[in-house]
This record gives C-alpha cells, sequence and structure tokens, in this order.
C-alpha cells in the first residue's frame, strides 16, 4: 500500500472544479494532490457529444487565472475547452495523479484518507469532492419499458446523427441538451421531443449583448440562492432562434410525455401510437459521490449534506460543481472558480 500524506489537501476530480479548486488552495500556500480516474486533467469533456458547443462566450467560460483563447465573444467547442483544461492544469504547479479512481474516504477526526482502486492511498486534513454533479446519468424508468423492443439510451452515449441516420426517435427531455441532440438528429431522422413540461426558451442575445452579459452586470449570476431550490427547474434553452424555429417547423416535433411503451411503440396522451426505433434519455445526471458512502456524509439519495459546498457533516470537506451548489452557474466553467474561492476559505479542517 502506497500513502501520500504530504498535502494539505487531497482533491477528488481534476476537471474544472478540482483545477479551480487547485487553483485557490495555492493561491492560499496549501498544497494539494489532484487524484483523478481519467487518464489525464480534462473532466467529462471528451466523452460529450461531438458538436457540443457552449452557449457562454470564451469571456464567460474560463477558470481563474487563465483566460480563454480566442475571440472573447466565440463561443467554444467542446474540443476548445479540452484544450484549455489541458493548459489550464499545467499551470498549476500541483500534484495531479491520473488513472487513479476513488473508491473509498475514510476519516479518522482529523485526517482524511482516500483509498484508490489501484491501491494508492491519499492523506490530508481537507478533501474536496470535485468530482461534481454530472458523473451519474440520471436514468428514470419508464412505463412499459420491459416490453419495449427498440434501443433505450442515456444523452451521455449519443455522440452524432450518423448512428441514428433513418431511425424514429424520441429525446426525452426539455432542456438546452434534449433540444440541442433533437434539433440536430431531425436533419438525418425522425424525431420528437418528449417533455413533462413545454420546451421553453431565453434569447442568447437579448438587446444585442449575450445573455451571460445580463446575468453578469445584473448580479443574478453570482446571486447565492442555490440553498433555495430544492428540485432544480429545467432550465431553458439558450436559443439565437434555431431552435425555436426547428421546432416551430417541427423538426423536431414537440409533445406532451408518453403515457407508456409496448412493443415498438410509444402511446401518447391522446392514446394515439408511434412506433420507435430509439430512446435518448436527455434526463441529466447525478452526482458521482459513491466513494464517500461509508463516510457517512451523504443522504439517504447519494446526495452530499453541505451548505453552499461546505459539508454539515465533516469539518474539512467540501464539495465543488454541483448543479445550485451556490448559484445558477456553479456547475459551470464561469461559475466554479467562484464557488472555489469562498469553498477554500471556508474549509477548516480539525487541527
Amino acid at each position: 500500500m502506497l500513502v501520500h500524506s504530504s498535502h494539505d489537501a487531497v482533491i477528488v476530480g481534476a476537471g474544472q472544479s478540482g483545477l479551480a479548486a487547485a487553483h485557490h488552495l495555492r493561491r492560499r500556500g496549501l498544497s494539494a494532490v489532484v487524484v483523478e480516474s481519467g487518464s489525464e486533467p480534462v473532466g467529462s469533456w471528451p466523452h460529450y457529444y461531438d458538436s457540443l458547443t457552449l452557449f457562454s462566450p470564451a469571456r464567460y467560460s474560463a477558470l481563474p487565472g487563465l483566460r480563454f483563447p480566442g475571440d472573447p465573444d466565440h463561443y467554444p467547442h467542446r474540443d476548445e475547452v479540452v484544450d484549455y483544461l489541458r493548459r489550464y492544469a499545467a499551470t498549476l504547479d500541483t500534484d495531479i495523479q491520473t488513472s487513479q479512481r476513488v473508491t473509498d474516504v475514510d476519516y479518522d477526526g482529523q485526517l482524511f484518507t482516500a483509498h484508490t482502486a489501484t491501491g494508492k492511498v491519499y492523506t490530508a486534513p481537507r478533501l474536496v469532492a470535485a468530482t461534481g454533479g454530472f458523473g451519474t446519468p440520471n436514468i428514470p424508468s419508464l412505463p412499459g419499458q420491459t416490453d419495449f423492443t427498440g434501443d433505450i439510451v442515456h444523452a451521455s452515449r449519443y455522440r452524432s446523427p450518423s448512428a441514428f441516420a433513418g431511425q424514429r426517435v424520441i429525446v426525452v427531455g426539455a432542456g438546452n441538451s434534449a433540444v440541442q441532440i433533437a434539433t440536430e438528429l431531425a436533419e438525418t431522422a425522425s424525431v420528437t421531443v418528449a417533455s413533462r413540461t413545454p420546451v421553453t426558451f431565453v434569447p442568447q442575445r437579448p438587446f444585442g449583448r449575450d445573455v451571460h452579459f445580463w446575468f453578469t452586470i445584473s448580479g443574478l449570476d453570482a446571486l447565492p440562492i442555490g440553498h433555495l431550490i430544492r428540485e432544480p427547474p429545467t432550465v431553458p434553452t439558450v436559443d439565437t432562434g434555431r431552435y425555436r424555429a426547428a421546432l416551430t417547423a417541427q423538426r423536431p416535433v414537440a409533445r406532451a410525455m408518453f403515457t407508456r411503451l409496448e412493443a415498438d411503440a410509444a402511446v401518447w396522451p391522446d392514446a394515439t401510437r408511434s412506433t420507435v426505433d430509439t430512446i435518448i434519455l436527455a434526463t441529466g445526471y447525478r452526482p458521482d459521490l459513491t466513494y464517500l458512502h461509508s463516510l457517512g456524509a451523504l443522504d439517504d439519495t447519494g446526495r452530499p449534506l453541505h451548505r453552499k459546498g461546505v459539508s454539515t457533516t465533516h469539518p474539512g470537506l467540501g464539495y465543488l460543481g454541483l448543479e445550485w451548489q451556490r448559484t445558477l452557474s456553479s456547475a459551470s466553467l464561469r461559475g466554479v472558480g467562484r464557488d472555489a474561492r469562498r469553498l477554500i476559505a471556508h474549509l477548516d479542517p480539525v487541527v
């Protein structure tokens, strides 16, 4: 067993949240080891669908201490974000251990000990759970799915339209990913967006400025109201007009959620049936925090017990990258640095 204990903090996860935490620890003169399950410090970004483009401009998509390259008003592509995170990690002067999946964490009243699948052990008085809120696909149970003969896949497995060309596809969801994937698929497939609440839109550039400009100058982006949100609302689709026009043209078709599946079809609220080849679940994600289960830091649903990222169960334990952790931007590139600064300042271990 290899033990590494010469650090002030262990950070689990080397995506945007973990890297932002490492930055603020260094600024406070504290050392950290970042433990990452993947082969490089870029988080989940390489695994998102091929056409993914941020709906926040580059000027609002940077981590603390390093601007996002290129035109500040351009909307970065997924691969640009991956390259940016690689460069950011290289600037941190921090010990980043890749290909090390943390499986369990112990706490003895003063020190946290993180165990990995390869047998390595990392110990420190602080532990930042920076695996975020997007580690585990949320896969709801659909009525009649055991009788359904088609495919049911989560959006995390979607890459490009080519695999679904000519198919009859239902995309379940009403958020940005659901609408973006469905609109892209509608160019080569017959697509329906099914949701329990109607798809809504927010203009990407109201009054000639990006919506994030207005979020920022109004203070809405940094408003600490996350603790007031019990069930995160469906976020409207940020739209230049393309997606509203696509749904108006019924490419894709938007419908209220089907009532059940049977054999090769979906049954709709009006009792009509549609033959379906594939259902894509754009139903979001849940936090990937199973490594904290034995610690007693989670509730019965696996969600962390915290206030604004600071654990309410263990001194020195904190969280980053959770949806609505503090603000509406907590789970984003533009918001996680702000949360990391506050968390590190409030992360007081037992001494």
